[in-house]
């Protein structure tokens, strides 16, 4: 049984439209990472699977119950870690898995052998005593995910997990839903804005604005792109369009004017610069060649930068 499915769902708030048709599958045990910008519709997406918002239009469905019709079956199965912090500060570890079993309906002795082994699943073995507020970030996000992992869940949903963590916490959040994933056979599913974050997952959902526009493997997007990916700054900073244009009828390519900055997929990226700047002397500032990234996949997808996507 697939973990998640969406069939044509819509959400709208007033006349936008946070989530327009999307369907996806999320087979089982995989970590699938959904990946937009601010305002893409990642966190309405994350409140349906929850049940914490009816779809305008479609269905969802967690492990075969459909959110709306089936709620508790729903909340039964998932764990969730929230984007925002959801510890109570003056409550020790310990004292905030017993207040989340209790929650689950979980009691007695089976809710104290929980509460014992989880801290020394999640690297908290010495802190399940210590006062939550004491603790650092990356070891509250511990907490936060030994509490989604309680009442052992089956899908694991995470919101924005990492943002707020240093590279070396982030790191360990990963290779911890990696471990939980082989050992529990848990599916986590992760919203995220990070590029290096939705780098680690076995698939990407890329969203832009309420659709879905990719979803395959982070191989598979970056191999959309051919070859090496040209990034040319202009000389004059309003001069791009122009140098665009002038670009495409000097070459017969096709680049883009992207925020200023134009734009170009070559097999031969490296090779081709010599020759660019030998037709426009004075025109290009700076130029560089790297190999695709999510960055230029999502460029490629919707015609403009990951960050334009807010703003948009």
């Amino acid at each position: 049984m697939s973990a998640i499915v969406t069939r044509g769902l819509r959400c709208t708030y007033g006349e936008r439209r946070a989530l327009d048709d999307l369907s996806l599958t999320v087979e089982a045990q995989e970590i699938v990472g959904l990946l937009g910008p601010n305002g893409s519709g990642k966190t309405t997406l994350f409140r349906v699977l929850t049940t914490l918002l009816a779809p305008t239009a479609g269905s969802a469905s967690v492990l075969g119950h459909d959110t709306v019709a089936e709620p508790m079956a729903v909340r039964r199965a998932i764990g969730v870690v929230f984007q925002a912090p959801s510890l109570d500060r003056k409550l020790t570890v310990a004292e905030n898995l017993l207040y989340q079993g209790r929650l689950y309906g979980l009691r007695g002795r089976a809710l104290r052998a929980r509460v014992q082994e989880l801290p020394g699943e999640v690297g908290l073995q010495d802190r399940a005593g210590e006062r939550t507020e004491k603790l650092s970030g990356g070891l509250k996000r511990r907490v936060e995910l030994a509490k989604g992992l309680l009442h052992r869940p089956q899908v694991l949903l995470l919101d924005e997990p990492s943002g707020a963590l240093d590279p070396g916490a982030r790191r360990d959040l990963w290779r911890y839903l990696q471990r939980v994933r082989e050992e529990s056979g848990v599916t986590p599913f992760v919203t995220t804005h990070l590029m290096e974050e939705a780098e680690r997952c076995d698939r990407i959902a890329i969203l832009d604005r309420g659709r879905l526009v990719a979803f395959d493997t982070p191989d598979a997007l970056k191999s959309r792109i051919g070859g090496e990916v040209l990034r040319i700054t202009p000389t004059d900073p309003d001069g791009s369009r122009g140098l665009c244009a002038a670009i495409a009828e000097r070459f017969d390519v096709q680049p883009t004017d992207i925020a200023g900055e134009v734009r170009l997929e070559r097999h031969d990226g490296a090779a081709f610069l010599p020759a660019l700047f030998e037709a426009f002397p004075g025109r290009i500032a700076a130029a560089t060649v790297a190999r695709p990234s999510l960055e230029d996949v999502f460029i490629g997808l919707t015609g403009h930068r990951f960050r334009e996507g807010a703003e948009g």
